[in-house]
């Protein structure tokens, strides 16, 4: 038996460039435009996508009209509207929007947490006690991304004990979901084989997603990586969008039509419609302005199939 016969043979996806990756582009997209783009990715097949983040309108200004974001879409059922909140307040005004999921953030290591939420990890968990005083009973789905899992690009290697320590202090919070993220694509494949190993092993009911970004160009290998492991859920954004405006060196997501062609290829259910998906990522240029690094979008599925030349059919 191959090991690939051993994998999982479903996976699901967490769009995230409604957030993830308008949130470092250099001009505001329309309140009415982001509700468009949302409603045509709600109807491809994803079944979480992460809309905005109930942040401070000066720390993102492209995420100043998340309210009027999640209360302006269409929501469709099967899909899960998740957002990002960094603080209480953040997780209050979510919760007055009926949001499906919370989705918080802190950081492996110290340096990035300080010059991202200006915060330590011990720190970071404190302030996430207590969103969980404040969402109890609401039904909402918590979820945390642990940043910098796979590397910092101010102390470089985050020891995997560390990791697993704050994993581990997560879960005894009372978080139901854990986001692993190579939030500078520092990540390598036997690395993140080996951490996925580890924390399926010791925490085989969780859900963990993995977030990977494409910066030197490892995003895919390192999804196929996961999935080896037995990971099932993957943070994507379409055209290969987004970065982290507080981390140096950070470059697009993991490009959702890239990552949906490679395990659709690979015989893997993904549950969305790769043609309706290429079809909206296809506007992305038009709508934010410039380009995208997205390759499915421009060189097309791996079965398209084009004329023989007229010069090779002659006798």
């Amino acid at each position: 038996m191959s090991q690939l016969s051993t994998c999982p043979l479903r996976i699901e996806i967490n769009e995230v460039a409604p957030r993830d990756g308008l949130q470092i582009e250099s001009r505001f997209v329309p309140t009415e435009d982001k509700i468009r783009w949302i409603d045509a990715l709600s109807s491809t097949g994803l079944k979480r996508i992460e809309a905005t983040s109930f942040t401070s309108p000066k720390a993102i200004p492209n995420l100043r009209d998340a309210a009027d974001v999640v209360t302006g879409i269409q929501r469709r059922e099967g899909v899960d509207i998740t957002v990002l909140v960094p603080n209480v307040k953040g997780a209050e005004r979510a919760l007055a929007c009926n949001v499906d999921e919370i989705n918080l953030v802190m950081s492996a290591s110290d340096s990035h947490g300080l010059a991202n939420l200006r915060m330590t990890p011990e720190q970071s968990l404190e302030q996430f006690a207590a969103i969980l005083d404040v969402t109890q009973g609401s039904g909402v789905f918590i979820n945390a991304s642990l940043s910098t899992t796979f590397g910092c690009p101010f102390e470089g290697e985050v020891p995997e004990a560390r990791v697993l320590e704050l994993v581990e202090k997560l879960i005894a919070l009372g978080i139901q979901g854990v986001t692993l993220c190579d939030t500078t694509g520092m990540a390598n494949p036997a690395q993140v084989k080996r951490l996925c190993d580890a924390v399926l092993k010791r925490w085989p009911e969780m859900p963990f997603t993995l977030h990977f970004h494409n910066t030197r160009g490892m995003g895919l290998a390192n999804a196929l990586a996961a999935w080896q492991a037995g990971i099932t859920r993957f943070d994507a954004a379409l055209g290969g969008l987004g970065g982290c405006p507080f981390a140096p060196g950070a470059t697009g997501n993991v490009c959702t039509e890239d990552l949906v062609h490679m395990f659709e290829a690979m015989g893997v259910d993904t549950g969305v419609d790769l043609e309706a998906l290429l079809d909206v990522a296809a506007t992305l240029p038009e709508l934010i302005g410039h380009e995208v690094p997205g390759q499915v979008v421009k060189a097309g599925k791996s079965t398209r199939r084009y004329a023989m030349p007229a010069s090779a059919l002659k006798p």
